[in-house]
């Protein structure tokens, strides 16, 4: 008898926020996906769904959490994340758009956690809910080129590190791999020359050191810089990027679409200028952004080429843009933090602003934030569900309000 006929038998519906299956009746098991079926004795009997992972760390790397759902249950889970948030505040999506997820291998930024034990220095992503260090092999989420560093990495540490964990920052910038070290202090001439060595035969953009006095470049043969919409802006040592280049074109693409033929933006969390760089050059646009050094960088950009971006330095959760600054705008993009964006959103509210593209990397706060601007007569134009931090519970997305 098939297990869908055993009396008792339950399938797995969906897969939950924290990426456990989840049954009709509530009921919770670990590595389900939609189309398993939970059977009396609580055996989980895999489904069409239901894959091999492609990962041999992935049972215990605390990197990934749904390696085992395959495309569709995978898309299933990122789509539905996003709706069942704006349903949870009873928001009316007008046009649910195609979800887009990001392919394998396509990370271009990743943190590494790094320890030298007395069998060597084990390099990797911490363990679910533990401390401990996976020492990879493999990770095939993160870009070819970055996972690359790590064994050369781990080499150059054995030497340089002491007996405190390090935290190594990995970004693809345009000039190569720019790799970020916090803890690693660096005592006398054999741990600096092994890093020199590191840095010069991987030919990296830029290594950089933190030994408790803030990031400093220890390796950087010429200005590293990311290109944005095709604008080179410096890259400070850490500074917020997109996880992958596909996912940052994706929001790059319905922002621009979102805010249409709008001649004046407001660009708030502007970041480097992801959104801001990529308007229409004759598109007058305010960035805002809370961080100095992202703030010069992206000042410095504009500057340099000529792009009708002006910059400002404010910290809008303690001094949000209030409603006569944001009626000069036509339209208003904003890319919050994972706490949203709630006092700004309020101002926001209270403006005579008709036209608002929220990016947001978390779902629940977006749907707090939505709801205010529901009950200020927005709609929500459109929705598009964005799964960038592939096999992740991690989920983004793009939305329009307009009033």
């Amino acid at each position: 008898m098939s297990a869908i006929h055993q009396e008792g038998a339950e399938p797995i519906l969906r897969i939950a926020a924290k990426g456990d299956g989840v049954t009709a009746s509530g009921r919770h098991v670990p590595r389900g996906v939609p189309g398993d079926m939970v059977l009396p004795e609580g055996q989980l009997q895999r489904g069409p769904h239901h894959v091999d992972p492609p990962c041999r760390h992935f049972s215990h790397c605390g990197g990934c959490q749904l390696q085992h759902a395959d495309e569709a249950a995978l898309r299933q889970f990122v789509t539905e994340r996003v709706t069942h948030a704006a349903a949870s505040q009873d928001i009316v999506v007008e046009a649910l758009l195609p979800t887009h997820l990001s392919p394998p291998r396509s990370r271009r930024r990743a943190t590494l956690h790094g320890l030298r034990t007395a069998r060597g220095v084990v390099l990797g992503f911490r363990e679910a809910g533990s401390h401990r260090i996976i020492d990879i092999a493999e990770c095939p989420v993160t870009r070819p080129e970055l996972f690359d560093l790590v064994a050369p990495l781990r080499k150059a540490l054995a030497t340089a590190a002491g007996k405190q964990p390090v935290d190594v920052a990995l970004t693809l910038a345009d000039q190569g791999a720019d790799v970020a070290i916090s803890g690693l202090e660096l005592d006398g001439l054999a741990p600096t020359e092994a890093m020199l060595d590191f840095a010069r035969e991987q030919n990296l953009a830029r290594l950089s050191l933190d030994q408790g006095f803030g990031a400093e470049a220890l390796w950087e043969p010429q200005p590293v810089t990311v290109s944005l919409s095709g604008v080179p802006v410096s890259l400070p040592p850490a500074a917020f990027l997109q996880p992958t280049l596909d996912g940052e074109q994706a929001l790059v693409a319905d922002a621009r679409a979102f805010v249409g033929d709008a001649g004046s933006v407001a660009d708030l969390f502007a970041g480097l200028g992801t959104f801001a760089f990529a308007m229409p050059a004759e598109t007058k646009v305010l960035a805002v952004e809370a961080a100095r050094d992202t703030h010069l960088a992206s000042l410095a950009a504009a500057n340099r080429h000529g792009r009708k971006v002006a910059c400002l330095h404010r910290d809008l959760f303690r001094a949000p843009l209030q409603p006569d600054e944001l009626n000069r705008f036509a339209a208003v993009i904003l890319d919050p933090p994972r706490a949203g964006a709630r006092d700004q959103v309020r101002e926001i509210a209270a403006s005579r602003v008709e036209r608002v593209a929220y990016i947001s990397c978390n779902p629940s706060s977006w749907a707090r934030d939505a709801r205010t601007l529901v009950d200020a007569g927005f709609r929500l134009e459109r929705l598009r569900p964005v799964g960038q931090f592939r096999w992740s519970t991690h989920v983004e997305l793009t939305s329009l309000f307009v009033r």
